[in-house]
């Protein structure tokens, strides 16, 4: 027998909760007076209200936690119990937010310094004044043909043995040292002076992408800005306790992100994407490859069980801007086959590598516009847990050979 269809929505009727959590009414409403379950009144709904599912299966998660704590504490590193604390992002099972802003309506009205000063300092208008660069020289001492991470972390160590700040962790400074790791990995990315344009700009220019373009790329860049305490940004997290200064983290981070795993998951998009452009039937040619045990990376994602919202947002926009891109037909007829094979829908992995094909972009794009957005949140995670003082040092569960007693002969 299945285990029960778990409830939709962000938010549950009160039969739903009481169900979710095995317990009586009473019970439920005793968690929302003792403030461990948010409630708030249903729209369009006289009387009625709402639970928040995000509560209800942190309540769940933590009973589990009582009834066997060491199988807790091994799940809770796998999309499980939530370890840290952050004011950052929330994930509702439809959409995430930027300190309670629609990640989407940000996508479409707000800048990308805006997006950082938001997610760094609360604000829209936080971001420090960053002096400008005192040579305008280009700052890579990379080959080109390097990959951009290499390219990134080589400019980023060489600008950290520069700045003599490098190590000043107060809010302020971290997020003005935030800006300048931005513009540098820019630099990276383009191989060009950053000089006065936008980020977007400086990239739509080497990329030869038009006005509309340059916008795609922006909203791209913040749809990428952070995504809660995924592996990159743990990672971050994690040299940020230790009081490592802004350019280990972002490097740190890098490290994580390129894996195929994570940020590189849109190379292996593109190369089922490329195989597969000229074969007929599409449909076919997809079972087979599911056949040959060869998976469709791009679809799917555990925290957006209805379809990623930020795939949902570029797909979208590529259709209004690109209608008639022969590109376009082939991804949107690739997506739409593998989603109705798999019942998966596309996630962000495969709108990056979208937006490259439609866009005409080279092949590492996805993965310099997934670094560069998702550089803001690192920023962002390090000044939380600058702020904490406290040190990640989670314990391991021993499950080796168990070493002979001293005393024993």
């Amino acid at each position: 027998m299945g285990s029960p269809q778990r409830p939709r929505g962000a938010w549950l009727t009160a039969a739903q909760a009481a169900s979710a959590l095995g317990v009586t009414r009473p019970t439920l409403y005793a968690y929302v007076s003792r403030g461990l379950l948010r409630s708030q009144a249903m729209p369009g709904a006289s009387r009625a209200r709402g639970y928040a599912r995000e509560d209800i299966e942190r309540l769940k998660r933590r009973t589990a936690e009582r009834r066997n704590p060491d199988r807790a504490a091994a799940h809770a590193l796998q999309w499980g119990l939530p370890i840290l604390e952050s004011a950052i992002t929330l994930i509702d099972g439809r959409r995430l937010y930027y300190r309670g802003h629609d990640v989407l309506d940000l996508a479409r009205t707000r800048s990308l310094p805006e997006v950082a000063a938001l997610i760094w300092t609360g604000r829209f208008d936080g971001l420090p004044r960053v002096p400008a660069p005192r040579s305008r020289r280009l700052r890579i001492n990379a080959p080109s043909r390097a990959p951009f991470v290499t390219r990134a972390q080589i400019a980023l160590a060489r600008a950290a043995s520069q700045d003599p700040q490098a190590f000043d962790i107060r809010p302020e400074h971290v997020a003005a040292c935030g800006w300048s790791i931005l513009r540098l990995l820019t630099e990276a990315a383009s191989m060009k002076p950053l000089g006065d344009v936008p980020i977007e700009g400086a990239l739509a220019a080497v990329w030869h992408v038009d006005a509309g373009g340059a916008d795609l790329l922006r909203a791209a860049l913040i749809l990428c800005a952070d995504h809660e305490l995924n592996v990159s940004s743990f990672t971050a997290r994690a040299v940020a306790s230790a009081g490592s200064s802004p350019y280990a983290v972002v490097m740190a981070g890098l490290s994580a992100l390129e894996g195929p795993r994570h940020g590189g998951a849109a190379a292996r998009v593109e190369a089922a994407l490329a195989a597969m452009r000229r074969q007929r039937p599409l449909r076919a040619a997809i079972e087979a490859r599911l056949r040959r045990g060869e998976p469709i990376d791009g679809f799917g994602h555990p925290l957006y069980p209805h379809g990623d919202p930020r795939a949902l947002f570029l797909l979208d926009r590529l259709r209004r801007e690109y209608g008639r891109s022969a590109e376009l037909a082939y991804v949107t007829t690739f997506a739409d086959t593998v989603s109705t094979i798999q019942h998966e829908r596309p996630n962000v992995d495969f709108a990056l590598a979208a937006v490259a094909r439609v866009l005409r972009l080279p092949a590492e794009a996805p993965l310099v516009l997934f670094a560069i957005g998702r550089t803001i949140g690192w920023i962002g995670h390090a000044l939380e847990q600058y702020g904490s003082g406290l040190l990640i040092r989670p314990r391991a569960t021993y499950v080796g050979p168990i070493p002979p007693r001293p005393d024993a002969h």
